[in-house]
């Protein structure tokens, strides 16, 4: 877990992507070692998950801002909408079987390496969102998958922000910040619908694992600035391959791990 910690980290800084991507999966083989129950276990990772980002994207946030990489006009105008999808993605994962997560986890975390990696050279979409009523929905789409996800906001963050024309610096900056957005109310969310579970590994509240997230967070913190003072060093190219490299290596994990058990 500490090892996790230092690794989510300096991913949450460097990507925007709240460490979630890393904690996550990490997560979801420690328990199946410790034979916590299938239907639950994605969900304790998931909700773990979130709680750390709590304080990894403060801490990633905290280091872009001071970078002048975080757009507060776009947070605030996307901020509730985001909020909105984060409620609605934590009610379904409340009912649906933890495997439904994994799927979720790992199509999304798919679709989004094949869009930056084959959009890693070509220039901006459009110059701004279209519209009040698409940015809504992006926003409430982006609150609701990441909630399921258990991740921060830049995992499908960054790229809908690069296709409507922010650099993908300032992109995973604001995202690191949107990621803090998205897990109060899911760790929240969490808590409250797993606070009755039966089979829930030993010190958790609801179904976050309140051991889990004591040993990943101080180290995820250190690790954060790191990763963001990173990102703004390296090739735009760069920072877009690795970030499609990373999930896509997550997707094969996640879906070897549903298919034949590993």
């Amino acid at each position: 877990m500490a090892v996790t910690g230092l690794v989510a980290g300096f991913v949450a800084g460097l990507l925007g992507v709240g460490g979630g991507i890393v904690i996550v999966p990490v997560l979801d083989i420690a328990l199946g070692a410790f034979n916590v129950d299938p239907s639950i276990r994605m969900k304790v990772a998931v909700a773990t998950s979130l709680a750390t980002i709590m304080a990894t994207s403060l801490a990633s946030a905290r280091a872009h801002h001071r970078a002048g990489a975080v757009d507060l006009a776009l947070l605030k105008s996307w901020g509730p909408m985001i909020f909105v999808g984060v409620v609605l993605g934590t009610i379904i994962a409340g009912m649906v079987d933890g495997q439904v997560l994994s799927v979720v986890f790992a199509t999304t975390a798919l679709i989004v390496s094949a869009n930056m990696v084959l959009r890693a050279k070509s220039h901006k979409l459009f110059d701004d969102f279209p519209n009040g009523v698409v940015k809504s929905a992006l926003g409430i789409l982006v609150g609701t998958i990441s909630a399921m996800m258990g991740i921060g906001g830049g995992t499908l963050g960054v790229p809908i922000l690069t296709i409507f024309g922010t650099d993908i610096r300032r992109a995973v900056g604001t995202a690191s910040a949107i990621g803090f957005i998205i897990a109060i109310p899911g760790t929240i969310g969490y808590v409250i619908t797993g606070w009755d579970v039966a089979g829930l590994p030993p010190f958790s509240l609801g179904y976050v694992n309140l051991v889990a997230v004591t040993a990943i967070i101080p180290l995820s913190m250190l690790a954060a600035p790191w990763g963001a003072r990173t990102a703004h060093t390296i090739p735009r190219e760069a920072l877009a391959y690795g970030f499609g490299a990373f999930l896509t290596l997550t997707a094969i994990k996640m879906y070897a791990g549903l298919l034949i058990g590993i």
